[in-house]
């Protein structure tokens, strides 16, 4: 499937550092679309990654979602409903998790201002980030999956490094 097959209106899930960030962004720039972080609602700016209440990123999230043409990257499984009922398309990251450990790391250490980072925010390396990617990513991996194999609505699902790559270079994307 190609990306001009998933509508103006897109989801990009995956595991935590599985590059979403950086493909929203780089479709955004070709198709034209607002790029929305989900990490950037969560997450109160200024800080090393504070989420904020609850019912105040439900109600960022949700005005983000009233938007015509968007690509949005994260997860935030409890508020999915109302994101797919809104999408027009779905992309499934699947990044391997050495992959995953060794960007988290990179980023919380080097990168100040690395695309979907919090503004004015910090980094540092966590030892529950870690155990969430290492651990806990594997039950991600396989509800993602059963959830986009419920949905209705067209997927592209990027399994590998390689496959990423070539969907970057396919459908002209540039990092």
């Amino acid at each position: 499937m190609r990306l001009e097959n998933l509508g103006d209106r897109i989801c990009i899930l995956g595991p935590s550092n599985s590059g979403k960030s950086t493909l929203a962004v780089a479709i955004a720039r070709r198709r034209g679309l607002d790029a929305v972080h989900l990490d950037q609602l969560h997450h109160l700016p200024g800080t090393d990654w504070v989420p904020r209440a609850p019912e105040d990123f439900t109600a960022l999230h949700d005005a983000a979602i009233l938007g015509d043409r968007w690509v949005i990257d994260g997860n935030y499984t409890r508020l999915m409903p109302q994101r797919f009922a809104r999408a027009t398309g779905v992309i499934l990251l699947d990044a391997p998790t050495g992959i995953s450990l060794w960007r988290y790391v990179r980023r919380a250490l080097f990168e100040t201002n690395r695309v979907g980072n919090l503004e004015g925010g910090q980094d540092s390396v966590k030892w529950a980030m870690l155990h969430h990617i290492a651990v806990r990513t594997r039950d991600n991996r396989r509800r993602y999956a059963a959830m986009l194999d419920g949905l209705d609505l067209p997927q592209i699902r990027l399994t590998s490094s390689r496959l990423i790559d070539n969907f970057y270079q396919r459908e002209g994307l540039a990092r």
